[in-house]
C-alpha cells in the first residue's frame, strides 16, 4: 500500500525554529461511566481548561470508526503514519523499549505474567501487577529451567511490572503465531498454534515454550502463567526526523513507548513517569529539539484497572504539572491520547479521543473546557490521528504550499 497522504506532507515539510510538543496522556478518552461523566469532565483541571478556552479542540480517530486500537497503532497514527500501512507487532516495540538488539533472525513477543485459577482459566491478566523485582525473580526461574528448541536461542527479559519480553532467534522463523492472551478473564489462554497458525513450525515452538513455562510456574501463587501477544519481526520504516524535517526527542518512562519512539528513530531525552517530571523534562528537551513526544502512562493504567477516581486523580496531577511545560512556551502544544480507556470497560475502546491544540493562527479559541463533549464541537472537528502531525506542522509554518 502506498501512503499517498503521508508522502505528500513529507514533500511539503520544511525546517524552521518553531517548536512542537505532543503530550500523550495514554488512554485519555472515556465514555460517561454509567452517567457519572468522563474522567475529564469530573476532574478539576483549571490549567487545561484555561488553555482549552483559547485553543482548538476536536476528536481523533486512531484507525477507523468503531475500531479499537492497540497502543502501537495508536502511537503510530499520532506520529503521522497510517496504521493500516505501518503495522508492527507489540513484541517488536517491547524489544526496542528495553533496548534489546533485534536481528533479522528474531521473532519477538510481549508477555504478560498472569494468574490462572485451578480450572486453568485466567483469573487475573496482570497477576496483580507485580513489582519489577518480582518479575525478575520469576523470570530468572523460567530462564534457568526452560529448554530451547533445537537450533533456536530463547531470550527472556523483564519489561516492567507484569510485562516481559520473549525473543526467539534462529533461521527461517516466521511470525505467523497466534496471540495467547484471550483479553478477558474466566476463560483459558489461547493456543499459539491454533488455526490459521497451525501450519507454522515457529508457532508450534512458541506453544511448546509456553507449555513449559506453565509447568515451571505451577507452584507460584500469582505469577503462574504467561500470555503472549504481538509476535513480530522488527520493521524498517522512514524515520520521523527525515519524514517531517524535524529534530525530535522522546520523554517516556515506560519501555513500550520508548520502543515505539525508537522504531521511528526518535532519541530518548529522559524517562520519567510522574506528571511533574514529564513536564519539567519536556521543557528541558525543548532547548535542543523542535519536536517532543512526551508520554504519561497512568491515565491508561487506571482506566484498565476500572479505577475512575484514580483516572481523575492522574488527570489532576498532570494539570497541576502543566505550568512547568507552558513556561517553556512551545509554539504548538498538543494534549491528547493514543486511544480511549474507559474505567467502566476496563480496556481500550473505539471512542474517539479528545484533542487540544494551542497554536498560532487559530480561528480564535473554542472557549470550552477540555473534555469529550466540548471536543465534539471544536474547530478541529473529528479527524484521523494520522492528520494531527501535519496539522501541527502547518500551524508551526513547517509546510510549504502545495501546487502552483
Amino acid at each position: 500500500m502506498q501512503d499517498t497522504y503521508g508522502d505528500l506532507i513529507s514533500s511539503l515539510a520544511i525546517k524552521n525554529d518553531k517548536k512542537i510538543v505532543l503530550l500523550v496522556m495514554d488512554g485519555l478518552g472515556d465514555c460517561d461511566n454509567a452517567g457519572k461523566g468522563t474522567a475529564l469532565q469530573i476532574a478539576k483541571k483549571p490549567n487545561m481548561d484555561a488553555l482549552a478556552a483559547k485553543s482548538a479542540l476536536g476528536l481523533l480517530v486512531p484507525v477507523a470508526q468503531g475500531v479499537t486500537p492497540g497502543s502501537g497503532p495508536g502511537h503510530i497514527a499520532l506520529f503521522g503514519y497510517d496504521p493500516l500501512i505501518y503495522q508492527v507487532g507489540r513484541g517488536a516495540l517491547s524489544a526496542l523499549g528495553v533496548e534489546f538488539g533485534l536481528t533479522p533472525r528474531d521473532i519477538a513477543a510481549r508477555l504478560n505474567f498472569c494468574t490462572l485459577d485451578k480450572a486453568g482459566n485466567v483469573a487475573d491478566r496482570r497477576a496483580g501487577r507485580p513489582s519489577d523485582d518480582e518479575n525478575r525473580s520469576v523470570l530468572a526461574k523460567v530462564r534457568q529451567k526452560i529448554k530451547a528448541p533445537a537450533g533456536v536461542e530463547v531470550f527472556l527479559e523483564t519489561e516492567a511490572e507484569h510485562r516481559a519480553l520473549l525473543v526467539l532467534r534462529g533461521d527461517k522463523l516466521d511470525d505467523n503465531i497466534g496471540d495467547t492472551d484471550p483479553q478477558q478473564t474466566g476463560v483459558a489462554p489461547l493456543s499459539a498454534d491454533r488455526p490459521p497458525h497451525d501450519k507454522s513450525k515457529t508457532a508450534r515452538m512458541a506453544q511448546n515454550l509456553i507449555d513449559q513455562v506453565r509447568k515451571i510456574l505451577a507452584d507460584e501463587p500469582k505469577l503462574n502463567m504467561i500470555l503472549a501477544r504481538g509476535f513480530a519481526k522488527a520493521p524498517h520504516w522512514p524515520s520521523f526526523a527525515d519524514r517531517w524535517k524535524l529534530n525530535p526527542a522522546a520523554v517516556a518512562g515506560y519501555p513500550m513507548y520508548r520502543g515505539v519512539a525508537k522504531l521511528f528513530g526518535m532519541p530518548l531525552a529522559a524517562k520519567p513517569t510522574a506528571a511533574a517530571d514529564i513536564c519539567s523534562e519536556t521543557a528541558k528537551a525543548l532547548r535542543d529539539h523542535d519536536f517532543i513526544f512526551a508520554h504519561f502512562k497512568y491515565t491508561d493504567k487506571t482506566g484498565e484497572d476500572g479505577d475512575l477516581a484514580g483516572k481523575v486523580k492522574r488527570i489532576e496531577e498532570m494539570d497541576a504539572a502543566l505550568p512547568a511545560l507552558l513556561a517553556a512556551k512551545p509554539d504548538v502544544l498538543i494534549i491528547t491520547g493514543d486511544h480511549s480507556t474507559p474505567p467502566s470497560l476496563k480496556s481500550h475502546s473505539w471512542h474517539p479521543i479528545p484533542v487540544l491544540m494551542a497554536a498560532p493562527s487559530l480561528r480564535g479559541g473554542d472557549g470550552k473546557p477540555f473534555d469529550e463533549v466540548s471536543c465534539r464541537f471544536g474547530q478541529i472537528g473529528t479527524i484521523c490521528s494520522k492528520e494531527l502531525v501535519p496539522l501541527a506542522l502547518a500551524h508551526a509554518g513547517k509546510l510549504e504550499k502545495f501546487g502552483a
